[in-house]
């Protein structure tokens, strides 16, 4: 088992799904937790869920809180431009001459692009087949670059595709959403958010400046594959069946249809002690069925 980290004061870049459950995870360790959001509704909403919010542009604010963060965690998608919490931090950074034991840069397995279904490891070199994925490459190299110039501990997080409560084949199987999309030979992974949330604590307790890592689960699996299982779990009929191209695939959805893959784990393991709660989708899936996974 990985050893736990001291109680963290983290600072997430980024108050999205998994921002927020670190965030959570921070405070039941002990420690405390704040989140940014540029929009002022959105800070409204993390405030009213019990969170502390601030306005990254607020450089007074940001100064101070990275000033007391022992651990920041970067989830904010890159963009044209690059990393926002790049652009924010590394100054906030250099105005306060603050040292935290840990930064981690949630990226995406879209670095690696297409694999025809082979496996992708964390030193394969990067092949993005995405705009999206591109990005994140560039994010990396850039997140590195800062780390190495500023001696900072800075950490690569390689995330599939995330699920959990509220956002999982069920919750498309019961609004009647789901979809299947049956392309031959596409395989790739997926990860509980808690099992995300525990690599990274994992890693905060063993950090390791410049490494990678994949986070995600044991058994890679065709989509069409878990969300029949998913159907015939909740006792739903099989959802339509359609090609990639139909209006009710998301454009999010044909982005993991560019690649197949099957996705390593085993530096995470071997590094960090950090084993997946939900090892594959079955036991995912039944513990939401189940109510555990909450």
């Amino acid at each position: 088992m990985p050893a736990e980290a001291a109680p963290a004061i983290l600072l997430v870049f980024g108050g999205g799904w998994l921002g927020q459950a670190a965030a959570r995870e921070a405070v039941r360790r002990g420690g405390a937790a704040l989140l940014t959001s540029r929009h002022p509704g959105r800070r409204e909403a993390l405030v009213a869920g019990g969170f502390d919010a601030l306005d990254p542009a607020d450089e007074p604010a940001l100064d101070e809180a990275v000033a007391r963060a022992t651990a920041i965690l970067v989830t904010a998608p890159p963009e044209s431009d690059g990393c926002p919490g790049l652009k924010r931090l590394v100054p906030a950074l250099t105005r306060t001459g603050a040292f935290p034991d840990w930064i981690g840069y949630v990226s995406s397995t879209a670095v690696y692009g297409d694999r025809a279904g082979g496996w992708a490891f964390e030193d394969d070199p990067l092949n993005a087949a995405s705009l999206e994925g591109a990005r994140r490459v560039r994010a990396e190299r850039d997140w590195l670059d800062a780390g190495q110039g500023m001696g900072l501990t800075v950490q690569l997080f390689r995330l599939p595709a995330l699920y959990g409560p509220g956002r999982s084949p069920l919750d498309r199987l019961r609004d009647g959403t789901a979809r299947i999309v049956r392309k031959p030979g596409q395989i790739f992974n997926r990860v509980h958010v808690d099992d995300a949330v525990s690599g990274l604590f994992a890693s905060m307790a063993r950090p390791r400046p410049g490494a990678a890592y994949t986070l995600c689960d044991d058994e890679p699996a065709p989509a069409d594959v878990v969300m029949e299982g998913a159907a015939l779990r909740l006792g739903l009929p099989r959802p339509p069946e359609v090609d990639l191209d139909d209006p009710s695939v998301s454009d999010a959805m044909r982005r993991f249809y560019l690649d197949s893959k099957r996705l390593s784990n085993a530096r995470a393991k071997a590094e960090l002690g950090w084993r997946p709660r939900y090892p594959t989708w079955r036991e995912g899936l039944e513990a939401l069925v189940g109510g555990e996974a909450v």
